[in-house]
């Protein structure tokens, strides 16, 4: 059976914690001890307050670009320029969208950056994703020996609401290649790729919640995976195979 345990009780991280520690804290605190095949989710929002990834928007300068957009989204200027700081492209901008490929590849709105639940009281600051969201999960799965996704939220073409994704992963295949395999047809799968890493994401995302809840990790347990070790960054389509640019 395939069981999702939120860790409640962990308070607000702030820059410089130790969330590997925290998160150790929490799993005792929850009667929780890990075990092999668990895998731990940790929301982005609670890694890049630990890895101190804030930015004071009163030091940003809007530039002509960031001005444009800003006048087209309908989006706050000084916003606009951190956006297209984090981003290697605009997809999309359109009034209340903005839409970029990050600098992880990740087609995303907004580059990944937060303004909401993120602490501070009336500080006028963003947050940003984590530097490198793989190496991120790869510490922490080596101080809690368990795997990790590091999951966040995604909006999805056609589709209406988000789902949560994984941007880290550490000690689990995030992306499962099945292509060459016989279904029960006698067929061969041509196409079948399973992105492991954010079907966990989701499933814990309906325990972490996507607002006031204040539950930021959850261990998911019981499911039986097996495959060599892929980061979350093999589960971003490279923009050749884009087809919908």
């Amino acid at each position: 059976m395939i069981c999702i345990h939120p860790l409640t009780g962990m308070g607000e991280v702030r820059p410089g914690d130790d969330l590997a520690r925290l998160l150790r804290e929490a799993l005792e605190q929850n009667g929780l001890e890990p075990r092999a095949g668990d895998i731990l989710v940790v929301t982005q929002k609670i890694v890049s307050k630990a890895e101190g990834r804030f930015v004071a928007m009163d030091g940003v300068v809007p530039s002509e670009e960031a001005l444009r957009l800003a006048d087209l989204t309908r989006k706050e200027p000084r916003l606009v320029e951190l956006v297209l700081q984090e981003a290697e492209g605009v997809v999309r901008a359109a009034p209340h969208v903005l839409i970029t490929r990050n600098r992880h590849g990740q087609v995303m709105a907004n580059s990944g950056i937060d303004r909401s639940n993120i602490g501070g009281g009336s500080e006028d600051r963003a947050l940003l994703l984590p530097a490198d969201p793989d190496a991120s999960a790869a510490a922490l799965s080596d101080a809690l020996g368990t795997a990790v996704v590091i999951s966040d939220s995604f909006g999805r073409p056609w589709r209406m609401g988000v789902v949560a994704v994984a941007i880290g992963a550490a000690g689990l295949p995030a992306l499962i290649d099945r292509r060459g395999e016989i279904d029960r047809d006698g067929r061969v799968l041509e196409v079948t790729q399973i992105a492991l890493a954010d079907m966990v994401a989701t499933a814990a995302n309906l325990a972490t919640g996507e607002g006031a809840e204040g539950i930021p990790a959850a261990l998911v347990r019981g499911y039986v995976f097996s495959g060599e070790n892929r980061p979350a960054s093999a589960l971003v389509r490279p923009a050749a195979e884009d087809l919908f640019r």
